[in-house]
């Protein structure tokens, strides 16, 4: 298993949300995460995508220079005290490999694109590590500007996970493009949201919860707005979201409504996160829910804890789950990931490998080359790399993902690289030499013996690899001569060069 890594003393946590970009800035110590800094920009990045999926220029210039003052913030702290995150605007964004370029520049840190289902788990985790441990279930939902998640879980486990494609941004700029709030443009709205939660709500009225909460801008501003209108409002309730709803159609806008909670920035978006909830109360039966103060920003906080003490990774339990889900041979998935962790020793300061991911990835992809056997033993790397991309994996970024997807993939006979271009750098071509390391771990354990392999010695030289067996060994050992063999022409298709000694 990966070493546990040192917790830094501070870390710090930034959400490239769909309206606003967060950032958090945290002191740890002794498990325990104190807040020290926090920055929020309104970029509305949800409004600057086009109907192609493109950003538009005013929008990555907005992006861009929020994130040059972020990174003034983060300027001194290492990589490995730092986790930027990008969610549905970023997820559903074409052609955008040269903005996260220039972004990543901007903060001195890499984005990783998530998926819906890990940010609706990151949002689980902020919510529930930041409020008092209670009996019973919990339902959290977070409206955000391009999509809302909704969860159900109990203590900090989240037991079903949902992420739908509505969110304060994009439904306020078809429903209320010109800030005109109606009773009929409302009721539209809701409607619309009521239809994409249709499918959720047999299935989370069946689990049933006994409290719930809501997290982010749209549901704390929705409370802040009840507040003002009643002061000893505790809680967002259906008669509460009746009466404002009610006040902005009489008022025509939040503009006019004459709410001094509801600063100018959030004006645009406020109506679309209205219907949102609204829509969450009316279709899963919710009386009222509490407002958290955590978020996805602190469950990224308290996720990068989880990751340097590997049996609280995430990504580790997503790993063992996917692994028992399709039969794997744990005895010989166990023996492919030492091997080529061993290997992986030998090679990662020639190959410039001695990173976290790279070896987190190789031991990943060893212990789940073999998922396709479920399927299909003909072409089964194929069907594991397909399922790795696809599948909804909690604590992995979609880049981290396709990383995994990519080295197992190639894992036997033709070593099929075609999409290692689309890898963020530098993985773009790191991944080639990473994929050596697996295929060759899975070479010399083919025949899934239980004997102890001698000590075999490599030695890297750019996109080449001596590969050197004990004295007669390979002699005693022609099937895996053979292999071997065969492997080098496999490679030298490939454009790499292997030497056998």
């Amino acid at each position: 298993m990966p070493q546990t890594t040192r917790i830094p003393d501070v870390l710090a946590a930034v959400d490239l949300g769909s309206n606003s970009f967060h950032m958090v800035v945290a002191r740890c110590a002794h498990g325990q995460i104190t807040i020290v800094d926090r920055l929020r920009e309104m970029v509305r990045l949800a409004a600057g995508l086009d109907e192609h999926g493109r950003l538009s220029k005013d929008a990555t210039d907005r992006a861009l220079a929020s994130l040059s003052r972020f990174g003034q913030r983060l300027k001194d702290m290492k990589a490995g005290s730092v986790r930027v995150v990008g969610t549905n605007t970023l997820r559903k964004a074409r052609r955008k490999a040269g903005f996260l370029e220039r972004a990543r520049e901007a903060l001195g840190h890499p984005i990783e694109i998530i998926s819906g289902i890990e940010e609706a788990r990151l949002i689980y985790a902020g919510v529930t590590q930041t409020m008092p441990t209670e009996p019973g279930r919990r339902f959290v939902v977070d409206i955000g500007g391009g999509s809302t998640e909704c969860n159900i879980g109990e203590g900090y486990e989240p037991r079903i996970l949902e992420s739908l494609y509505m969110g304060c941004v994009a439904l306020s700029a078809e429903h209320f493009p010109d800030g005109r709030v109606a009773a009929k443009r409302f009721q539209r709205a809701v409607v619309a949201c009521e239809v994409e939660l249709e499918p959720i709500q047999v299935p989370f009225r069946a689990i049933g919860w006994e409290h719930a909460v809501g997290s982010s801008g749209s549901v704390r501003a929705i409370g802040e707005a009840l507040r003002e209108m009643d002061p000893a409002c505790q809680t967002i309730t259906r008669e509460g979201l009746t009466a404002l709803a009610a006040r902005l159609v009489e008022a025509g806008n939040v503009r006019t409504a004459g709410f001094e909670c509801i600063n100018e920035e959030r004006w645009p978006v406020f109506p679309g996160g209205l219907a949102i909830l609204t829509a969450v109360f009316n279709s899963l039966g919710i009386e009222s829910i509490r407002v958290a103060d955590g978020a996805l920003r602190e469950g990224l906080l308290y996720d990068m804890v989880g990751r340097m003490s590997a049996e609280d990774d995430a990504r580790e339990r997503s790993v063992s789950s996917m692994a028992a889900r399709f039969h794997v041979d744990e005895a010989q998935a166990r023996r492919v990931e030492h091997t080529a962790v061993e290997f992986l020793r030998q090679v990662e300061a020639g190959w410039g490998l001695a990173d976290s991911l790279a070896e987190h990835s190789l031991r990943w992809a060893a212990r789940l080359h073999e998922i396709g056997l479920d399927i299909s033993h003909s072409s089964h790397h194929k069907h594991a790399a397909y399922l790795l991309e696809h599948a909804d994996l909690p604590g992995f970024p979609k880049e981290e993902q396709r990383l995994l997807a990519c080295l197992v993939g190639a894992h036997r006979r033709k070593v099929a690289l075609e999409r290692s271009d689309e890898l963020m750098p530098p993985w773009h071509t790191k991944a080639l030499y990473l994929t050596v390391v697996l295929r060759l771990a899975v070479l010399v354990h083919r025949g899934r013996s239980k004997a102890p392999l001698p000590l075999i010695r490599l030695a890297p030289q750019g996109r080449a690899l001596e590969l050197r067996f004990p004295r007669g060994w390979l002699t005693e050992h022609p099937l895996t001569r053979a292999d071997l063999v065969q492997e080098v022409d496999f490679l030298k298709a490939a454009g790499f060069r292997l030497r056998i000694f």
